[in-house]
């Protein structure tokens, strides 16, 4: 059973999830906040898998909220998908960089809700290749000088070449096709690969892909 926690400020924004959550045979909402003071108590309470973060709350915001959870390592298993009105918001780029597993808009289809929340604790892809290639594009655009690679030294040539696919945007099944494997191959070097760098998921893969310098803008195929 996935265990799913719901951060909003809006009553009526709960409710609309929590009634779609509660109605699947494998997921539950153990618990709902409307504040990130609230949300960081109940996380720690309860630990669920999944937090369903609202980025603008009072008290404290998703973004804050966001890093004390991803960097406490005893909540290293509790993945947060940051939740946001409009795909480019000025703070998902920030979100993902703190440790957010990645982002959902408000008014995304009820199918697309429940697979992201399967896909996240499953440690698979949460964004489509498209917002990928969006959030990519943006980091590409802050991004600074890229920081040593000296990290990459623990992967083999197939990793590093499974790290930069990842950083483009591709998923397992376009990794797959690119490189004439199986996807659990490519599934598996992803894992190895995220591993090997400490890092928390995809979406976090992808902005060391970009910082390591392996992937550089202008690279979005």
């Amino acid at each position: 059973m996935i265990r799913v926690l719901l951060a909003d400020d809006q009553s009526l924004v709960r409710a609309g999830f929590r009634a779609l959550l509660d109605a699947q045979p494998d997921i539950e909402v153990a618990a709902e906040a409307a504040d990130g003071e609230e949300t960081l108590r109940r996380v720690r309470e309860l630990r669920p898998d999944v937090v369903l973060m609202d980025i603008r709350m009072p008290v404290l915001d998703g973004l804050a909220a966001t890093r004390r959870i991803t960097g406490d390592t005893a909540l290293a298993d509790v993945k947060v998908v940051m939740l946001t009105t409009f795909e480019l918001d000025e703070y998902v780029f920030e979100a993902i960089r703190s440790g957010a597993s990645g982002f959902l808009v408000k008014d995304t289809e009820p199918d697309e809700l429940l697979r992201a929340v399967r896909a996240v604790v499953q440690g698979d892809a949460l964004l489509s290749p498209g917002v990928t290639r969006r959030l990519i594009a943006e980091f590409a655009a802050r991004s600074k000088q890229p920081a040593a690679a000296g990290a990459l030294s623990r992967l083999t040539e197939r990793e590093r070449e499974v790290m930069a696919l990842v950083g483009i945007g591709l998923s397992n099944e376009e990794i797959a096709r690119r490189l004439v494997v199986s996807p659990l191959t490519a599934k598996t070097h992803v894992s190895r690969t995220m591993v090997k760098l400490g890092a928390r998921d995809r979406a976090q893969l992808v902005v060391m892909a970009y910082e390591s310098g392996l992937v550089r803008p202008g690279w979005l195929g």
